[in-house]
């Protein structure tokens, strides 16, 4: 008898808008392989909670910004929690997946990180600059970030935004790892435009740097995304550490890259599912 194959639960927002990503192009692809090791159904994350209960894993993909359905993200990773349903990313994150807080902490803990703060009292903390950006500590995607002067800063530092010098770096790069393993390495050449990517080939430097930040959020298992940008001065700053539903940029990749990276994927999720 051929052994059981491992049921999961795939949750993405296959319709979700996101601004030069194609969330549904990656998803069916990536899900497309998966099919071909484990029992994979697709569904929207309103849907997850109802129906994790009939499945041996959930793997959270494109999900989409959490910010529209806040109430019941939050219910799912409650119940998940509560009747211990195996989540790949799993719950655990202490990064992106529990909003900007982390952010705060490296700053104060004097990590590689754009300086954060998010109170009036603490501005003087930050370098000057001739402008800022202001975002909500649970935001993502851009969603709600204002690039404004000083002079506005104390009536938005409020305790629920970030509150960041503007960083004139040149350019953007993401380093992708699963479990704690090194993918690959993405850049943006030109600032303005995010998610034009090009493979980027990291130094030693740049790979301690990304790896600091993954051994900080300690998963276990999960795919994790370190966005960095190049600052004036040559050295790298952290933007974000993505560890909730990062987007791969697969489309980016030659097929043995998105072959290496689907073979590392299946190897975690079969560990993972293990236990």
């Amino acid at each position: 008898m051929p052994a059981a194959r491992s049921r999961l639960l795939y949750v993405t927002d296959l319709a979700y808008r996101a601004r030069g990503r194609r969330y549904g192009d990656e998803d069916v692809f990536l899900a497309s392989r998966l099919r071909e090791e484990f029992d994979l159904a697709l569904c929207h994350p309103l849907d997850a909670a109802a129906l994790m209960g009939a499945f041996d894993g959930v793997i959270v993909r494109n999900s989409g910004p959490v910010l529209g359905y806040r109430a019941q993200y939050d219910a799912f990773r409650e119940r998940a929690l509560r009747e211990g349903v195996r989540v790949y990313n799993p719950l655990t994150g202490r990064a992106d997946m529990l909003g900007k807080q982390y952010l705060l902490d490296l700053s104060a803990e004097g990590h590689p990180v754009i300086p954060t703060v998010d109170r009036a009292e603490d501005l003087h903390l930050l370098p000057p600059a001739d402008r800022y950006v202001v975002k909500p500590k649970l935001g993502a995607d851009s969603l709600g970030l204002r690039i404004v002067g000083a002079d506005d800063l104390p009536a938005l530092a409020d305790g629920a935004t970030l509150v960041q010098p503007c960083v004139d770096f040149r350019y953007e790069v993401s380093f992708t790892y699963v479990d704690h393993d090194f993918q690959y390495a993405l850049y943006a050449p030109d600032p303005d435009r995010r998610w034009q990517l090009e493979p980027y080939e990291p130094t030693v430097r740049d790979l301690e740097f990304a790896h600091r930040f993954v051994d900080w959020n300690d998963l276990a298992h999960g795919i994790q995304r370190v966005d960095a940008c190049r600052a004036p001065d040559g050295e790298l700053l952290l933007v974000e550490l993505e560890d909730l539903n990062p987007y791969l940029s697969l489309d980016a990749l030659d097929d043995a890259g998105r072959d290496a990276f689907v073979a590392a994927t299946i190897r975690s999720l079969r560990r993972f599912l293990a236990g």
